[in-house]
């Protein structure tokens, strides 16, 4: 199976927020906010007219940090536009946690997003995420997160775009999202086949708390990460739904010191609490654990 991209620990993805990139204020509250990441947008959240100077204010933003443990993201315009190269440069030279390019649809925009960024002098801890947005995208989801083999592509995150998806195919949101539902699973196994995290789409309905946690809960059980958000008050939902849970958490304990006692360190499979585990089961309790502590670390 391919290796991750890279060698980073891991680090909870519960809840990523959009902010305007022309909005100081939102900026400046980014970095007071319960959130795991920030996606300070350059594209569409900014008018054409307001593109430069949102760019100049999110690299002095990033520039001069205070985000503490919170992931910061940079979106910028894709490179087929006026802004988009130039949003690439001023990223690079300011070293967000990564950069977020839009409707990606081929692994060779990866490749030359990927070469731009170390032309223009990317510190290498800059990471490439991938917005999965248009038919293509779907179509060629394996092949764009197969990117993620070489390491020098920088990819480790695809994040979906519904409202695009929406917009290019003509599907209907319903409440179940069943129009969807071929798509988020296509991109969930692509992105799992190379190693890379995945970040469901936004939910709309800011004022629909019932709506969103569902959409939260179908978005866990599909097996995203977390959850892009464009409110504030998503965040605390999304971060409760997208955590593991206290028995979660206990039961993964319960697997691994099953398999390190001594008499069980050669064993396949084992009987425990009246369950048959397997050594897959550890692997996968080890990674709960593991972003259970990361959270707990975020205090």
């Amino acid at each position: 199976m391919p290796a991750s991209p890279t060698a980073a620990p891991i680090r909870p993805r519960r809840s990523v927020l959009y902010m305007p990139g022309s909005n100081a204020r939102a900026i400046e509250k980014a970095r007071t906010l319960a959130v795991d990441g920030v996606i300070l947008d350059l594209e569409d959240a900014v008018a054409p007219d307001a593109k430069a100077a949102a760019r100049a204010q999110v690299a002095e933003a990033v520039k001069a940090g205070g985000f503490g443990g919170r992931e910061v993201v940079i979106r910028i315009n894709g490179l087929d536009t006026p802004w988009g190269e130039a949003d690439l440069r001023a990223a690079a030279a300011a070293g967000p946690d990564a950069v977020l390019a839009p409707k990606i649809s081929s692994p060779s925009q990866i490749v030359r997003l990927a070469s731009l960024l170390a032309s223009a002098g990317a510190p290498s801890s800059l990471r490439l995420w991938a917005m999965v947005e248009t038919p293509l995208a779907i179509l060629n989801a394996g092949a764009i997160a197969s990117a993620a083999q070489d390491p020098s592509n920088r990819l480790a995150c695809f994040v979906m775009g519904t409202n695009d998806l929406a917009k290019e195919t003509r599907a209907r949101f319903t409440p179940d999202r069943a129009p969807f539902g071929q798509w988020l699973s296509t991109a969930v196994t692509a992105a799992r086949a190379y190693g890379l995290d995945i970040l469901d789409g936004v939910y709309n309905a800011i004022s629909d708390e019932a709506g969103f946690r569902a959409e939260c809960k179908q978005g866990r059980d599909f097996g995203f990460d977390g959850k892009t958000l464009i409110h504030p008050s998503q965040i605390e939902p999304a971060n409760a739904i997208f955590a593991p849970s206290a028995d979660e958490v206990a039961w993964s304990r319960k697997i691994i010191a099953a398999f390190q006692e001594p008499e069980n360190r050669d064993k396949g499979a084992l009987q425990l609490d009246g369950k048959m585990v397997e050594r897959m089961h550890a692997e996968i309790g080890r990674r709960v654990v593991a972003i259970a502590d990361a959270i707990a670390a975020r205090g």
